[in-house]
């Protein structure tokens, strides 16, 4: 009798609950609440939008204060032509908090640093330099120059090839490269990437290539040196993975 008693009481309180989160399911108040979440949604998918409030150019970027709806975003772009008062909307980009320019000598609490203008809220298209486009950092402006080029010197001096078979060991350590400019992607996610060939490695398997992230900018078919930290699997997000990598390079003709 007592266990009979106890599964009614299970029940009542069973089907009172069930009772009380359908009604709160479909009442305004939860309306409300999904309503809300989708237009938080779209404010941060329009959050690099508003209207162009301060310029400064440096080192290859553009950088622009827009404001929206009474607040200020700093964005870092390839340099482009803007004027103050443009409504402006940017490709999306990576945050950089506490981030300093060496160029303009000047510290912003948070930047983006965005691909670029992909469009006005009119329509209109704004003016981009020539030859940027919206790509990862390896489909830039590039030139297939394979010739020969002389190692660099020095106990830490690699080839291309070498830097690609002793990743390994390199992980982590600084080296140097020397070798042909035959790639540039400028003012991505607040770098410079640039890729160096020297007439070594295969290129089937990948390794006649490096990938060099620089605040420096060569011109392509420079031959130049690089001083860098190597780093293996290195993954940035968004897409941005590589297995082999130098970072922070010094680049020099």
């Amino acid at each position: 009798m007592k266990r009979f008693m106890v599964l009614i009481v299970l029940m009542v309180m069973f089907m009172f609950l069930f009772t009380m989160t359908a009604a709160y399911a479909g009442s305004p108040k939860a309306g409300v609440l999904h309503k809300n979440t989708d237009m938080q949604s779209r404010k941060a998918d329009s959050s690099l939008s508003g209207t162009v409030r301060e310029i400064m150019h440096s080192g290859g970027y553009t950088y622009v204060k827009i404001e929206k709806d009474g607040k200020d975003t700093w964005v870092a772009i390839p340099k482009s032509d803007l004027s103050v008062g443009q409504t402006v909307s940017f490709a999306p980009g990576m945050v950089m908090n506490n981030f300093t320019s060496k160029t303009l000598n000047r510290s912003f609490d948070a930047i983006v640093f965005s691909g670029g203008l992909v469009g006005s809220e009119n329509g209109a298209i704004p003016k981009r330099p020539s030859g940027h486009k919206q790509m990862a950092p390896s489909a830039e402006k590039k030139t297939e120059v394979v010739t020969k080029v002389e190692k660099a010197t020095g106990p830490d001096a690699y080839t291309v090839a070498e830097l690609h078979e002793k990743i390994s060991e390199l992980d982590s350590k600084q080296v140097t490269v020397r070798g042909r400019v035959v790639k540039v992607s400028p003012a991505i996610m607040g770098k410079n990437w640039v890729h160096l060939r020297d007439g070594s490695g295969n290129e089937s398997k990948g390794t006649h290539d490096m990938l060099i992230t620089s605040q420096d900018l060569p011109s392509l078919g420079d031959i130049v040196t690089a001083k860098g930290t190597m780093y293996k699997d290195r993954d940035f997000g968004s897409g941005y993975k590589y297995p082999v990598i130098m970072e922070e390079a010094r680049i020099k003709k």
